[in-house]
C-alpha cells in the first residue's frame, strides 16, 4: 500500500496531487497546514473538525466559507474560533443603523501611506449570512456547523451547545424560540442587578449567543456566537447603538436588542478558574457525538489550541488547527478580500432613508433637535446602494428660502457615496448656502450629520 507522506504533495509521484482517497492514508496521519484544502475536500472527509489560531475574523469568515463551498455535500463540519473585537453584522443590515460608526475603526479614511487608521480599534465587518449585528472579541467563542441540507434543523446545533455548557456546570441554559442559547440568572444574581440601567427586568434571561443561517442547494451553514468570557461585556451598547437609529428608516435586517451576560457569571465562586479552551474541547465531544465521528479525531481536533498549523487525517475524517496559512489559499484570499472591500462592507446595503422630521414613510416622532440648530432646520436622504440619490438639507423656515438651500446642497451631495464622505466635504457642501447660513450654523449642522452618520 503507497502512504500519504508529509510534503508539498500528499500522494506518492506515481499519482496526481489534489486527488485524495482514503486508502493511502495512514490511522492518524499528519499533514502541514498547506494541505488544507485538499484535505477538507477529498470525498471521503466526512467528518471535519478545526480550531482556528487566527483572530481575524475576515480570515476566519473566508476559511468557514470555503467550507462551505468546497466540502463534500455530506459531511459534517465543526469550525470553533474567537476573533479579536469586531461588529459583525448580517449580510443584508444597514451598518448606520446597526452600528456606531464613529466607536468602531475608521476603514474608510487611509493615511498618506495607505494604511488604516485607528488599526488596532474595533473591526467592522459584513458577513454572508443573514441575521443581526453582534460583538465579538477574545471572551466570544464563535461556533459554526456545516452539515448536509436534509438532516438540519434550526436547534440541532445551539442544542448542541447547551449539552456541552450543562457538561461544565452551566445547567441554567436554554434554546428559546429565536433560536438563540440563552441563561437565567441565579436569584442573588438577579438582585445586584437591579438597578441595571440597561432598561430590562434583572430575571429576564439573558442571551449567551446568537445565531445565523445559510442555506445552499445542498449545505446548510450555522454559526453562532457564545458570550463565555467577554471582558467588554459592559460595553457593547456602545459599539451596537447607533446615533441615527430615531432617523433612519431601512430595508432589511434589524437586530432584536436583548439583555447579555458571560456564561463565566455562573462561575464566579468557584475552586477553579472558568476555561474557554476546556469549553472548546467539550463542544468538540459533543459534535462527535452527535455525528458519530471516529473516537481518533476528537484527541487530535482538542489538541489544536498547543500546537502549529498541523492537520491529522484518517480513513473518514480531518481534524486539527487553521489560521493564517490559509489565507493563501486562493480561494480563500479572494473571500478575505472581497469582506474586506469597502464596496462589500457598504455598497451593499440596502436602501434606505436618513429623516430629522417625519415623512410618508416613517412618521415616527423625532427627538428634538440639538439647541444649537434651529428648530426648523430639515435634513433628509435617500440612500441606495450605499450612494445618496435624493436629498434635502435646509435651516429656513420661508419654504421658497429653504428649497433654494436644499437645491444647491444637493448640487453637492447627490451621487456621493455616503461612506467616503467626511466633515470636510459635509462642511463644504452646507457651505454653499453661505451667508444664508452663516458659518456657526454650518459647523453645527455639520457636526450633527457628522456624529449621526459616522463621518470623522
Amino acid at each position: 500500500m503507497l502512504l500519504l507522506r508529509r510534503g508539498p504533495c500528499l500522494l506518492s509521484s506515481s499519482f496526481r496531487c489534489g486527488s485524495l482517497s482514503t486508502n493511502f492514508i495512514r490511522r492518524n496521519s499528519s499533514f502541514p497546514s498547506n494541505q488544507f484544502a485538499q484535505l477538507a475536500s477529498r470525498d471521503a472527509s466526512k467528518h471535519q473538525i478545526y480550531q482556528s489560531l487566527s483572530s481575524d475574523p475576515y480570515v476566519n469568515l473566508s476559511i468557514e466559507h470555503f467550507l462551505l463551498e468546497n466540502a463534500p455535500a455530506d459531511s459534517s463540519i465543526l469550525f470553533l474560533y474567537i476573533n479579536r473585537p469586531c461588529v459583525v453584522i448580517g449580510r443584508n443590515q444597514n451598518p448606520w443603523l446597526e452600528t456606531n460608526l464613529r466607536a468602531i475603526q475608521n476603514d474608510r479614511v487611509k493615511d498618506p501611506e495607505g494604511i488604516n487608521q485607528n488599526g488596532e480599534d474595533v473591526l467592522y465587518v459584513r458577513r454572508r449570512s443573514g441575521g443581526g449585528a453582534v460583538y465579538h472579541d477574545e471572551g466570544n467563542l464563535n461556533y459554526s456547523v456545516i452539515s448536509p441540507r436534509t438532516t438540519f434543523t434550526r436547534n440541532k446545533h445551539a442544542e448542541m451547545v447547551v449539552r456541552a455548557l450543562h457538561r461544565i456546570g452551566a445547567t441554567n441554559t436554554g434554546v428559546n424560540d429565536r433560536h438563540d442559547i440563552v441563561m437565567s440568572l441565579p436569584q442573588e444574581l438577579q438582585q445586584l442587578m437591579g438597578g441595571n440601567p440597561t432598561g430590562f427586568d434583572p430575571a429576564t434571561p439573558r442571551k449567551i449567543s446568537g445565531s445565523a443561517f445559510k442555506l445552499t442547494r445542498n449545505r446548510a451553514l450555522h454559526h453562532g456566537t457564545c458570550l463565555l468570557d467577554s471582558p467588554n461585556i459592559a460595553d457593547l451598547g456602545s459599539f451596537l447603538r447607533s446615533p441615527a437609529r430615531n432617523y433612519i428608516k431601512a430595508k432589511g435586517v434589524e437586530s432584536v436588542r436583548s439583555p447579555v451576560a458571560n456564561v463565566s457569571t455562573m462561575f464566579a465562586d468557584a475552586l477553579m478558574p472558568f476555561s474557554i479552551q476546556g469549553t472548546i474541547e467539550i463542544i468538540m465531544e459533543e459534535f462527535a457525538q452527535l455525528y458519530n465521528v471516529s473516537s481518533e479525531a476528537v484527541p487530535r481536533a482538542t489538541r489544536a489550541h498547543a500546537n502549529d498549523l498541523e492537520l491529522h487525517a484518517g480513513h473518514d475524517w480531518v481534524a486539527g488547527a487553521v489560521g493564517e496559512d490559509q489565507a493563501e489559499e486562493p480561494d480563500i484570499k479572494k473571500g478575505i478580500d472581497e469582506l474586506r472591500s469597502l464596496d462589500w462592507k457598504y455598497i451593499q446595503t440596502p436602501q434606505f432613508t436618513f429623516s430629522t422630521y417625519p415623512i410618508e414613510e416613517d412618521p415616527r416622532e423625532r427627538p428634538p433637535l440639538p439647541p444649537s440648530l434651529p428648530f426648523y432646520t430639515r435634513a433628509f436622504l435617500r440612500c441606495k446602494h450605499g450612494a445618496i440619490i435624493e436629498s434635502h438639507i435646509s435651516v429656513s423656515p420661508d419654504e421658497t428660502v429653504a428649497s433654494e438651500q436644499a437645491r444647491q446642497v444637493r448640487e453637492a451631495l447627490n451621487g456621493r457615496k455616503l461612506h467616503e464622505l467626511q466633515l470636510e466635504d459635509l462642511h463644504e457642501a452646507l457651505g454653499r448656502v453661505s451667508p444664508a447660513m452663516g458659518s456657526n450654523l454650518v459647523r453645527e449642522l455639520a457636526m450633527f450629520l457628522g456624529r449621526n452618520l459616522g463621518c470623522y
